[in-house]
């Protein structure tokens, strides 16, 4: 598929994939070693780092999703947001699926700070956690398509639930096995492409008017949720 048939179909996935190569594309014209990034350059280019995340910058809670690691990282999270972005995009349109994309990549960010929050409570640990990638909201996209798939509610579009289980359990182990992944950042974003794939089902059962005003909610619901995780861990931070 070419780039005028992939923008007809879903114009989002595209754009979200030029947005990758953008973003590292600048950072090589400004002398950026892409595959042996230091802390201090992913920071600069708007990686979570928890910090400033959890103080005044709470928009790197959505720019690490446009900031790859490598190479290796921007090819794979690329095929990974193709695969599943055509899919999900044309199901849910591409402001359902901008939302999607988006709140899963907050809510695994927002996972990985609270995570890193506990162990440094817990363990006393002084490093503070670094992370960068579209992974949160490649996985939550993906379990919403497994979700979507289990209750075949459209018939246009014929979704395999035996596929969609194993790519995602391979995922989900490689999640683990794999050293330097960001494990509470995949969790997070399965958990909001799961919770949003069971809206999309509910609301498909109400009529039009219905059915676009029960997914704004849901999404809302998330927002006003992350914010009230967002603050509770800055006070956390502040009282430190």
């Amino acid at each position: 598929m070419n780039f005028t048939q992939l923008f007809k179909i879903a114009p989002m996935t595209l754009l979200f994939i030029i947005s990758f190569v953008v973003v590292m594309g600048i950072q090589l014209i400004q002398g950026v070693n892409i595959d042996e990034q230091t802390g201090q350059e992913l920071i600069d280019y708007g990686a979570n780092f928890l910090p400033l995340t959890l103080t005044d910058e709470p928009w790197r809670l959505v720019t690490a999703g446009f900031l790859h690691i490598g190479v290796i990282h921007l090819l794979f999270n690329s095929f990974a947001i193709y695969y599943f972005g055509m899919a999900s995009e044309q199901i849910l349109g591409w402001w359902r699926f901008l939302a999607v994309f988006l709140l899963s990549v907050v809510a695994g960010n927002l996972l990985n700070l609270y995570t890193t929050l506990r162990h440094i409570k817990e363990q006393g640990v002084q490093g503070i956690g670094l992370s960068a990638g579209a992974s949160g909201g490649i996985m939550g996209l993906g379990m919403l398509l497994l979700t979507l798939s289990m209750f075949n509610l459209n018939k246009k579009w014929r979704l395999n639930t035996k596929n969609l289980a194993s790519v995602m359990g391979i995922n989900f182990v490689m999640t683990f096995a794999i050293p330097g992944i960001d494990v509470a950042g995949h969790i997070g974003g399965m958990m909001m492409g799961m919770v949003l794939g069971l809206c999309h089902v509910m609301s498909c059962r109400l009529n039009k008017n219905a059915h676009r005003g029960m997914f704004a909610l849901c999404i809302l619901v998330s927002v006003i949720v992350m914010m009230g995780a967002w603050q509770m861990m800055h006070g956390m931070v502040m009282r430190w």
